[in-house]
């Protein structure tokens, strides 16, 4: 079994993510005194299959409609962020997957493949992994860590970003703010009380705070002269979202990248990929990885 995405925005954001690795290990590589990590908060399998080719197959009806070929399956990040051997590979792989069965396959990829890199791979959950990284990086100051999170829909709590306040991180995150953040602010402002508490886990704001910056008062008159009081939703919502979770990073780190726009076959933005660090030359090599091919 393989993880199964598709389209090319796959594609952008392992490109950029591999781009910023070998750009941030040929820095590292002159600091002798440290040593680093790649930390992967959702690993998959180490395999993607690429459905656009299934897509654009128009025999619908043809039973082997659905069986893949070597053509269809694509390393996901995790395999090709292993397979950068220079400038110098990372001297610790941390690779973290709550389903098993990508886990398991993950671990035999590696075993089979990548016997020379020392790698964990693991069952859990990010967030709780992330604290343990950051508990880690306190006790152990010669270890740098490249976080790479792709997470499913807002399930990244804001207060495991938190824990890397002051440690030596560039995280990189795919923020859903089109196909899971946007969904939930409902036009009318009725949130389901349980999207609520999603959105402030999420973000790490109070539900107020969350209602006044997407939502408006509006005035209309009826027919009988009355003034009633409507709540409309915001325009550009999406935007605005990736907006405010930049400014949310820039309150754990001192500095946060431009947002790179991933967007479906619809032109539809479905998430900003940003990253947060300390450190100012590796905020300009990520505006520089983002800026000139794959910015839209």
């Amino acid at each position: 079994m393989t993880n199964q995405f598709g389209g090319s925005w796959t594609d952008q954001k392992m490109a950029i993510v591999v781009a910023y690795a070998k750009a941030y290990l040929t820095i590292m590589k002159e600091q002798r005194w440290a040593k680093t990590i790649y930390f992967d908060g959702f690993a998959g399998s180490g395999s993607i299959k690429d459905n656009s080719s299934l897509r654009n197959n128009n025999c619908l009806l043809d039973s082997n409609a659905e069986m893949s070929t070597a053509e269809d399956i694509k390393k996901g990040t995790a395999l090709r962020i292993l397979d950068i051997s220079e400038p110098k590979p990372f001297d610790l792989y941390y690779f973290v997957e709550k389903n098993e069965s990508y886990q398991q396959q993950l671990l035999h990829q590696i075993g089979r493949r990548y016997v020379d890199r020392k790698c964990h791979v693991v069952k859990g959950d990010c967030n709780k992994k992330l604290n343990d990284l950051a508990g880690f990086l306190k006790q152990n100051n010669e270890f740098r860590a490249l976080c790479f999170i792709d997470p499913y829909g807002m399930s990244v709590k804001w207060s495991s970003i938190e824990a890397l306040r002051g440690l030596g991180v560039d995280l990189w995150i795919l923020v859903p703010t089109g196909v899971s953040a946007n969904r939930v602010l409902v036009n009318d402002g009725n949130i389901p009380d349980v999207w609520l508490n999603s959105l402030e886990i999420f973000l790490g704001l109070k539900r107020d705070d969350i209602k006044r910056k997407f939502y408006k008062e509006v005035i209309q008159h009826n027919l009988f002269g009355d003034d009633l009081t409507l709540v409309e939703k915001e325009r550009d919502t999406v935007n605005k979202l990736g907006k405010l979770y930049a400014e949310r990073l820039q309150t754990v780190f001192n500095f946060v990248s431009e947002s790179f726009v991933l967007r479906n076959s619809m032109n539809s933005i479905m998430y900003h990929f940003m990253m947060g660090t300390n450190n100012p030359v590796a905020l300009k090599i990520a505006n520089d990885v983002i800026k000139p091919k794959y910015k839209l």
